[in-house]
């Protein structure tokens, strides 16, 4: 084994999804790329990471909702050209081309281009670790898309495609929820 930077430790387990999260605020939509995210429960609660720092963190605090959208890999340019420009400059639907559809329980927009969308809402926002903790409210998966691979990024510019899956679920039913 080498010893590693200790600054360096989060790139050895961020690579989670990378997705791009929606808002409005009053008339305008603005979607933000968030590749800190974690499942909390099956129920399902997840939680993503953002703060002041993000145009998006205003919206996300006042109308207490969003939308979690999952891209796959030939979005990537796209994903990365949403997370280094900010939404108070840009339309970002506009810039990057994304069409906005209506949900049906959050006025944040889903993404239809993406494989799927959550639509959440706000449980708590753990300050001191800019922490969000969402429940989701409704979920669709866009079966039109061919392409299904998901993005991870690594946390140092560079990113990681989803490859060959393998089903264990016989192995894991006693811990799986009933239904998957």
């Amino acid at each position: 084994m080498h010893e590693m930077k200790l600054s360096r430790a989060f790139t050895l387990i961020e690579p989670g999804p990378v997705v791009l999260v929606t808002t409005r605020d009053a008339e305008k939509n603005n979607v933000m790329t968030i590749s800190w995210t974690m499942v909390m429960d099956f129920t399902p609660v997840f939680a993503i990471t953002t703060g002041a720092w993000n145009y998006s963190f205003s919206a996300l605090q006042n109308t207490r909702e969003c939308v979690i959208a999952v891209p796959t890999i030939d979005m990537l340019d796209r994903v990365v050209g949403i997370g280094t420009c900010s939404g108070s400059d840009v339309d970002k639907f506009a810039k990057f081309k994304l069409t906005a559809r209506a949900g049906k329980s959050v006025q944040a927009p889903l993404i239809e281009e993406c494989l799927a969308n959550i639509e959440c809402k706000v449980v708590d926002i753990v300050s001191p670790h800019n922490i969000v903790v969402l429940e989701a409210v409704a979920a669709y998966l866009n079966p039109q898309r061919k392409e299904k691979r998901m993005i991870h990024a690594v946390g140092d510019g560079t990113f990681i495609v989803d490859g060959r899956k393998f089903d264990r679920k016989t192995m894991m039913a006693s811990k799986l929820p009933s239904g998957l």
